[in-house]
């Protein structure tokens, strides 16, 4: 009878898109588990939550700590592409750890700023109606991710934004970012780079963030281990012997 959980299993978590309704993810259950009660509708969006809980917590604790942006080269925070040929010219005039140590710098802020997701994101959890979790159920496979963009963006930008400011300020990102436009400025004949530092950074900062995140809602539907819970295992099953 345990064999009966993989295509539960399956059509729970890998078809969080392909599920026809909530009824019918209960009824599946309820006969691949003889003599088991069937899931509520409280259940399974309760366990929904709890698996946004588990990934956002895991994705904002990823990249809230030392080298969390820059060492992935997923979500590492490059330096501004549209002064890419500032960098550039800084090199080939000797100026290379300068760009270098700007680059460290600004994957410092962001690292900073991240741990300020979590409470905002355990909000949108929180807020969550049952529609809304009926359609991240019937959604694709980044339906979670695409619901926090959507839901968040604009609060996120808020916190991250001032912290991401005073954080460059701290490390001398924007001392290292004023000596880097304002020598690659002197140079003749050379389009001025006037890039606003603060948003560009806030703005990679959340791209990243959103990566991370679609990375681990992929997680939770695909790998039984990273259903951490009681619940999260009798909702997304179980793979059994």
């Amino acid at each position: 009878m345990k064999k009966l959980l993989f295509p539960i299993f399956a059509i729970v978590l890998l078809g969080w898109g392909s599920c026809d309704t909530l009824t019918a993810v209960q009824e599946t259950v309820m006969e691949g588990m003889e003599g088991t009660a069937p899931l509520s509708e409280n259940e399974i969006v309760g366990g929904l939550k709890q698996a946004l809980e588990v990934g956002t917590g895991n994705a904002v604790g990823f990249l809230a700590k030392t080298n969390g942006y820059f060492n992935d080269p997923l979500v590492k925070i490059p330096f501004p592409a549209e002064a890419q040929r500032a960098a550039d010219k800084l090199r080939q005039l000797g100026a290379g750890q300068l760009v270098d140590d700007f680059v460290v710098r600004m994957n410092r802020g962001a690292e900073q700023a991240a741990g300020s997701a979590r409470p905002i994101f355990v909000n949108a959890i929180k807020a969550m109606t049952f529609q809304d979790a009926r359609n991240i159920l019937q959604g694709p496979d980044n339906a979670a991710t695409n619901f926090f963009r959507d839901k968040t963006s604009a609060e996120l930008y808020g916190k991250f934004s001032p912290v991401i400011e005073r954080t460059l300020n701290e490390v001398n990102a924007a001392k290292l970012w004023g000596d880097i436009t304002t020598q690659y400025n002197r140079i003749p004949l050379v389009t001025k780079v006037e890039t606003d530092l603060t948003r560009y950074v806030t703005n990679k900062a959340l791209d990243g963030l959103f990566l991370k995140l679609a990375g681990e809602e992929k997680k939770i539907r695909q790998d039984p281990a990273a259903r951490v819970t009681d619940l999260l295992k009798r909702v997304f099953g179980s793979v059994g012997n």
